[in-house]
């Protein structure tokens, strides 16, 4: 693990959420992006070397939207960099840990992920990424 890329923090809509973030913060959101695949947006703020990710969800039924109705608004996931995230998903699904998904997948701000099962991980959830290389010229 590299550092600490971002913490995800789950809200219940942006037009709320992007203004009290910045004042907190004292900060911009510097983009937003959709992630069709899962249901949601996202919107990033820079504090020093890490993020903050504000993920609301597009959908009723979405991942985010489960999330707050049973937990409410907050603390999401935390999320680490790697260099060789195929690497790190292979030793530490030999290490025991469930891998919620089997190979990399596509997310926010150009980043390859995985995420690790919450109930091996301390009640966290525990987000892999690791900068996605462009193929297209």
């Amino acid at each position: 693990m590299l550092k600490v890329e971002h913490i995800g923090l789950a809200v219940k809509n942006f037009a709320d959420a992007i203004p009290l973030y910045e004042k907190l913060l004292s900060t911009t959101c510097y983009k937003t992006e959709m992630v069709a695949s899962e249901k949601v947006n996202t919107a990033f703020f820079q504090v020093g070397e890490t993020k903050i990710e504000l993920l609301e969800s597009t959908d009723s039924d979405g991942v985010i939207a489960k999330f707050i109705e049973k937990k409410g608004e907050g603390m999401h996931h935390i999320a680490f960099e790697v260099a060789d995230i195929e690497a790190e998903m292979a030793r530490l699904k030999a290490e025991g840990f469930q891998l919620l998904n089997e190979t990399p997948k596509k997310g926010a701000d150009n980043k390859l992920v995985c995420f690790l099962h919450p109930k091996g991980t301390g009640g966290v959830l525990i987000e892999l990424c690791q900068e996605a290389i462009e193929t297209e010229k």
